[in-house]
């Protein structure tokens, strides 16, 4: 199993490209099956979730191909199986979204209950009582959810919670559903306007992605279409916390500071120089970093996927922050490891106070999932000597080449095996 070797104590520097959004990927993947004809996404980023999902959708019958670049063509004229097996779907919890497009076209679907990181329940109820005001027949047997409906009939939706895949799920079953659907308590997420964005350009009627109500009137079928994945906001701001907690100065390319704006301000806060460019983020950290308290909350607030970057940064930061995370109930599974390179950390239920310390010194850690893997990259930037990251097949899931970049901008990070 591959872990990283991080020499600590160099200041990143540079420029590198961020890559596609893996988040707005992965839905789109799945808009795919919608259609009898072709698909052809570009920018999209070399990732083992991408790759899980192409396997997935594959042995339901897409053809893939590879368009010479960044992209892929994909054909789903001989959808034939309309089945997501525990073996795919284990390892990644985006899988539930092949749902809603199975119904929609195929008229049934048996989807597996997804897993995923370990970080919280993150319970797939609201996609399943959203279909059901739709008119689908669902049960959940043997692990598998079960679902059948003729054609899915058009209706307004309130779901409980703001759900990112939730939303998703439900506005791409909503596409091919006679009549109207109305979606409220959508989630406002960029990667839901992305995948709004690839749905109409393939002939879907939405309006409203990106606000709380999202309106899809129903067609016939969809065609093919050309679309471009959105930049990853969450690489793009996993790396700003890099050069920041390093004393950097970097230059990040395809990517905005639009997607970003609570991150921005809270490394603004920090101490950081953030600056926009057309299509390009600069940032210019300070000598000594000023802690920052957060609070995780659904878009456009600040990121739960930026959560354990930002304990990782505060880890060193002149004063204490407090860190509140209000979306999942088991996400600082991160700082145990963080200790252990010498941060001061105390958790109290779902608060983290964070007090800064003038050096981490290196170890050995555990990721645990994602994100906590990022802000492990990012403390063993900093700290003094060797620190070596074990179970990074989860950084593998979200981050593009990691170590060539990282390296790139002037980085001590190897691969071991």
């Amino acid at each position: 199993m591959d872990k990283l070797l991080i020499q600590g104590g160099f200041p990143l520097s540079g420029e590198v490209s961020i890559s596609g959004a893996k988040n707005a990927a992965l839905p789109i993947l799945c808009a795919s099956l919608l259609s009898a004809e072709a698909l052809h996404i570009t920018n999209l980023p070399h990732l083992n979730d991408v790759a899980t999902m192409l396997r997935l959708i594959g042995q339901m019958g897409v053809e893939v191909t590879m368009d010479g670049n960044s992209g892929l063509i994909l054909d789903s004229r001989g959808v034939n199986s309309p089945t997501a097996s525990y073996d795919m779907v284990k390892t990644m919890r985006a899988s539930i979204l092949v749902l809603g497009p199975l119904l929609a076209r195929c008229g049934e679907a048996k989807v597996s209950l997804p897993g995923g990181c370990a970080i919280g329940a993150r319970p797939v109820d609201q996609h399943i009582k959203g279909l059901q005001a739709m008119g689908a027949e669902i049960r959940v047997e043997n692990g598998y959810i079960l679902a059948k409906a003729s054609r899915l009939k058009g209706a307004r939706i309130v779901t409980d919670m703001v759900t990112v895949t939730g939303t998703e799920n439900l506005m791409m079953a909503a596409v091919l559903a006679e009549g109207e659907t109305v979606i409220e308590n959508a989630a406002c997420e960029p990667e839901v306007v992305d995948l709004a964005n690839c749905l109409i350009s393939m002939g879907a009627r939405i309006s409203g992605a990106g606000t709380g109500s999202i309106r899809v009137q129903g067609v016939e079928r969809l065609h093919g279409a050309t679309h471009a994945v959105m930049p990853d906001r969450i690489e793009t701001g996993t790396y700003l916390c890099a050069a920041a907690v390093t004393r950097g100065n970097i230059r990040l390319l395809n990517t905005s500071v639009g997607y970003l704006d609570s991150v921005v301000q809270k490394l603004r806060e920090a101490g950081c120089d953030v600056a926009a460019e057309q299509g390009a983020i600069t940032l210019k950290a300070p000598q000594r970093l000023k802690a920052v308290s957060i609070r995780t909350e659904p878009y456009p607030a600040f990121p739960t996927d930026m959560q354990a970057q930002f304990m990782a940064i505060n880890c060193v930061a002149e004063g204490s922050a407090v860190i509140r995370e209000t979306i999942f109930e088991n996400r600082f599974m991160h700082a145990v490891e963080l200790i252990r390179l010498g941060a001061d950390i105390k958790i109290d239920a779902n608060n983290a106070l964070v007090t800064g310390v003038p050096h981490l010194d290196g170890a050995t850690v555990m990721a645990t999932d994602l994100r906590a893997s990022a802000s492990l990259v990012i403390a063993g930037l900093v700290a003094q000597g060797e620190t070596l990251i074990e179970r990074i097949y989860h950084l593998d899931r979200g981050y593009e080449r990691i170590e060539e970049k990282l390296t790139r901008l002037g980085a001590n990070v190897r691969r071991v095996r």
